[in-house]
């Protein structure tokens, strides 16, 4: 019996056709707002704000925010006054700043003007963080409670006024002067035995914050690191001023590591996804690595030339040049990618590069010998005995496999050196990666190669 498979997409378009809207309402309000975002990401653009529509306020606000900048922006252009102000008074205020950071001046223009005063300062007070800073990534909208105040009043605090608040669970104690001393967990207040006790007997004194000004990666570390759901963001002053929750952590980690990706593979770092970037974003992002590396591949061509009428003279060396770069490309490559990614979760600091130095000296030994006794083999095996290469020597596989060692040692040196460098200068670390790196260690293996060739052969 065939079977058939009937998509969500599909579905909803027929239901669209037909007209049967309230099918199509029952179906979206079961769905999770990411899920319906995914589905209307598919459908066609004429389809969205009729469905869209058909969504509750609160539903409808949380899909807005997990769609894609282009479809907020057509949503919006299609939206009446008061609809656009009854999504914008159904968003956190970190979600509104996402928004306004991605849409056009004129878009921004209208959010703003129809979003309340309060929100419109928030959101301003936002933007004026440095980008990529814990104060840009921020939500003010957290629970603050006081010291002197005993269970029973805590409660009804969070009851008046967590409606409107990113998270309930962790309250944040401050001073009159709104200086964080402590904090308390909602599990803290249901569970305490005496409901007279005040918020300065429960809280945990000298709670772990960030200042607005710290790097956006470092905060998503610190979350990572002691597993809180937010962490509080504090001024020069202490005083508390957002927090930043896991759920935006989460995004920070993603771009962080999807922006390194893309360096290391030798593009700048773009904010699109792939297929709403065009042929030409793609050119722009792609084209300036390809030159510079192209240029840098120029030194490598002046060594071969450099020792051009001696190659010559024994042109089987020529064969065994590919497979010496690609090796040392390969190991430097290993060694700055691990070492990127230490860096990139704080396990190491420059003062750790002797140590570093060393364990991949040793790895490189052990790596070296290895390849080089493998090296050896093949090359008596295969390019003498099987190919009948009468011209591949003894010596000549010597020279070779003691190219390849040196040539692993170099490359395993120069990949870890150089991120850890790059990083106490204050350069992104994978800008060190394999494409930079390749080219640096071929130009290096040649040199070896030749200098040892020129030594034993010539």
């Amino acid at each position: 019996m065939a079977e058939h498979h009937v998509t969500v997409e599909a579905t909803l378009e027929l239901l669209l056709e037909e007209k049967k809207y309230a099918t199509l309402r029952d179906i979206l309000i079961t769905m999770n707002p990411a899920d319906i975002a995914g589905v209307f990401d598919g459908l066609e653009e004429s389809a969205l704000p009729l469905l869209f529509r058909l969504l509750p306020k609160e539903l409808a606000a949380e899909t807005f925010v997990e769609m894609d900048p282009d479809a907020q922006e057509l949503l919006i252009q299609g939206f009446s006054d008061s609809e656009l102000r009854e999504v914008l008074n159904e968003l956190y205020v970190d979600d509104a700043v996402d928004i306004v950071e991605e849409m056009p001046a004129n878009v921004v223009r209208r959010i703003l003007r129809q979003a309340d005063p309060q929100m419109r300062k928030e959101i301003n007070e936002i933007l004026r963080y440095p980008e990529n800073s814990a104060g840009s990534i921020m939500t003010t909208e957290y629970v603050s409670l006081l010291p002197d105040m005993t269970v029973d009043e805590a409660i009804l605090r969070i009851r008046r006024t967590g409606v409107d608040k990113e998270t309930i669970y962790t309250c944040y104690v401050l001073d009159k002067n709104r200086t964080l001393i402590g904090l308390v967990t909602v599990k803290d207040l249901l569970l305490s035995q005496n409901e007279d006790n005040t918020i300065a007997e429960l809280m945990e004194d000298n709670p772990i914050a960030v200042n607005t000004h710290a790097d956006q990666e470092e905060v998503a570390q610190a979350l990572s690191k002691y597993n809180f759901l937010a962490l509080p963001v504090t001024d020069a002053e202490n005083r508390m001023v957002g927090i930043v929750t896991f759920d935006d952590a989460m995004d920070v980690m993603e771009d962080e590591a999807t922006e390194d990706m893309e360096i290391m593979g030798g593009m700048t770092p773009s904010d699109k996804t792939y297929l709403r970037s065009g042929v030409f974003d793609l050119f722009v992002h792609r084209i300036p690595w390809l030159l510079l590396l192209m240029v840098s591949a120029t030194f490598t061509g002046m060594i071969i030339t450099g020792f051009e009428n001696k190659l010559s003279r024994l042109v089987v060396l020529t064969a065994f040049i590919p497979m010496l770069m690609d090796t040392g490309g390969n190991s430097g490559s290993q060694s700055s990618v691990t070492i990127i990614r230490a860096l990139s979760l704080g396990e190491l600091e420059f003062s750790d590069l002797p140590r570093v130095i060393w364990k991949e000296i040793r790895t490189a030994v052990i790596c070296g010998l290895t390849l080089s006794t493998a090296c050896f083999g093949k090359i008596m095996l295969v390019d003498r005995l099987l190919m009948h290469n009468e011209s591949v020597s003894v010596m000549v596989a010597l020279v070779v496999c003691i190219t390849m060692a040196l040539t692993v040692l170099v490359a395993k040196i120069v990949g870890c050196s150089l991120p850890m460098i790059a990083k106490k200068l204050g350069f992104d670390p994978a800008v060190m990666a394999s494409p930079f790196i390749t080219t640096i260690v071929d130009a290096l293996s040649l040199l070896v190669y030749f200098g040892i060739t020129n030594a034993l052969l010539l």
